[in-house]
């Protein structure tokens, strides 16, 4: 079983006894190629791999913010998953600080849990290139369901 299928099965662990549908991973993850490269069980990071697509460039031929933004997501979410009772996005902070050009083959996200205040989890993620350049970095904050509100059930892929 490879890391993926690995984490794949902790997260369909982590979800259950609940009872509302969920795909694991997302359609939005498969939709951008990802692939989980490393996940850091002690420091609670993870590292996703997402290529540049041509149809997430802007008119520049650059990668378009909000991609770099739903990439970061992409890797906060399966984290989240790994480490927390159901959760969402509340909030996603990004500073830009390089154009991302298609000249590059990939993008990798380091995303890591920074911690958890009540039912709010705090997340730090940088975006780097190939040779290990800051493209862009991002706080993001989630919030924890109340069970009682929400079930959820996990389909594999």
């Amino acid at each position: 079983m490879g890391l993926s299928e690995k984490l794949i099965a902790m997260m369909q662990d982590n979800l259950e006894e609940v009872t509302h549908h969920a795909q694991i991973p997302p359609p939005a993850f498969d939709e951008m190629e990802g692939e989980i490269i490393k996940f850091d069980q002690e420091s609670n990071i993870l590292t996703v791999k997402f290529p540049i697509l041509q149809k997430h460039l802007n008119p520049f031929g650059n990668m378009q913010g909000g991609m770099i933004a739903a990439a970061v997501d992409n890797a906060v979410g399966p984290l989240s998953m790994l480490i927390a009772p159901p959760n969402f996005t509340r909030n996603l902070e990004m500073k830009y600080k390089k154009a991302i050009n298609s000249d590059l083959d990939y993008i990798t996200v380091i995303t890591k849990f920074v911690q958890k205040r009540k039912r709010f989890l705090y997340f730090e993620a940088t975006v780097l290139d190939d040779l290990g350049n800051e493209l862009a970095a991002a706080k993001v904050v989630n919030w924890i369901i109340e069970n009682n509100k929400y079930q959820s059930k996990v389909t594999p892929r």
